[in-house]
């Protein structure tokens, strides 16, 4: 599906509460965020579901405040996604401040310090475990989830097969996921 698309999608679920076009957006958008919710986070499969719903559930009551003037559809979802990531990541570390003394200097001792030395952290290590993919899937992998880019926008701008992307993905999804729970 197109960008405009997705904003279809979204001015239906505000105007009417359109299952079928929530439906579509879910479909879309549910792997996709998990994969974000996994990528550059310690978040576990269950809290990465969570956070699907979650991000989910905020499209389907938040839908009246997108405004395609100010931003395409996705990046509307994935702002309300990193916003939920970032909401759960502060819940499930509450009370867990698993940071050295020399990760934080004297000027940055505020809860977003340490979010962003974590994510930064966690960063590292995906770029790490991307490396150790085939060129290929790291490449696709990047389009997709770096770029925004849709499984069919990057079909065409690498003149591929659609169902070879989604495959790639998928197979570098399954050897991230095997990577990172070691």
């Amino acid at each position: 599906m197109r960008t405009d698309e997705w904003s279809e999608c979204l001015r239906l679920i505000a105007a009417e509460q359109d299952r079928a076009a929530f439906t579509r957006l879910f479909r879309h958008f549910a792997p996709l965020m998990k994969a974000f919710a996994l990528s550059g986070s310690a978040f576990s499969a269950s809290h990465a579901d969570e956070l699907v719903q979650e991000v989910m559930l905020k499209i389907w009551q938040k839908a009246a405040a997108f405004n395609p003037e100010k931003a395409s559809a996705s990046t509307w979802v994935y702002t309300i996604a990193r916003n939920c990531r970032t909401d759960l990541y502060r819940r499930l570390h509450k009370f867990d401040t698993a940071v050295s003394a020399e990760d934080v200097g004297a000027d940055s001792e505020t809860e977003e310090a340490v979010v962003l030395l974590h994510s930064r952290r966690s960063s590292e290590n995906l770029r790490g475990l991307m490396q150790q993919l085939p060129s290929d899937q790291r490449q696709i992998l990047a389009k997709v989830f770096m770029e925004g880019k849709s499984h069919a926008e990057v079909a065409d701008e690498l003149d591929l097969p659609l169902g070879t992307v989604k495959s790639r993905v998928r197979l570098a999804m399954q050897k991230l996921r095997i990577q990172i729970e070691r």
